[in-house]
């Protein structure tokens, strides 16, 4: 649900997206982002940003979907099927379009598994992930940024070293009364 707020005048925000080494000095280029900023007519702000992902765990055919990443961070590790949530989706709508991508399946979600918020999850910085139980349906085909695609029986799947947080959102999923 959308709502309008009268009273506040209106803008569209947009990111520049600066990936700087980690602890490195920005006030310099903060100070010429403003600068080229204003000469157009607009404010800048230089913030710290948080990515905000989606992870689905996929009951399919007996077995959980893992895939094996085909980039870095954690090249050629099983992970989850997920992604980024892009600008003007709801997570619900990113986590489908990520399943597919990745998977090739259509998804059906069953519950919310949970939001996995810590800073230290994923080396290329701070991604607060909302997790998905769901049933897969389709054919089964690698895509995107999955080098791989498998079905691993659900009594063998906890036993796998797994990208991220992915063992923990994997517990979690499984074993909800465990959680917290």
């Amino acid at each position: 649900m959308r709502r309008d707020f009268p009273e506040v005048k209106k803008m569209d925000r947009y990111v520049l997206l600066v990936k700087a080494p980690k602890g490195a000095d920005i006030s310099e280029f903060r100070e010429e982002v403003n600068v080229l900023a204003e000469k157009h007519g607009f404010k800048a702000e230089l913030h710290r940003c948080i990515g905000l992902t989606v992870d689905g765990v996929i009951l399919y055919r007996g077995g959980v979907v893992l895939i094996k990443r085909k980039n870095e961070p954690f090249k050629d590790f099983y992970a989850l099927p997920g992604g980024f949530v892009e600008y003007g989706e709801t997570v619900e709508e990113a986590l489908k379009r990520e399943m597919k991508e990745e998977t090739g399946l259509d998804v059906r979600i069953l519950r919310l598994v949970g939001v996995y918020s810590d800073p230290g999850r994923d080396p290329r910085g701070h991604t607060v992930s909302v997790a998905f139980l769901c049933i897969g349906e389709g054919e089964l085909k690698a895509g995107d940024d999955a080098k791989e695609v498998y079905v691993v029986p659900i009594d063998e799947v906890e036993k796998l070293p797994l990208a991220f947080d992915h063992a923990k959102i994997l517990r979690d999923a499984l074993h909800p009364k465990d959680c917290w």
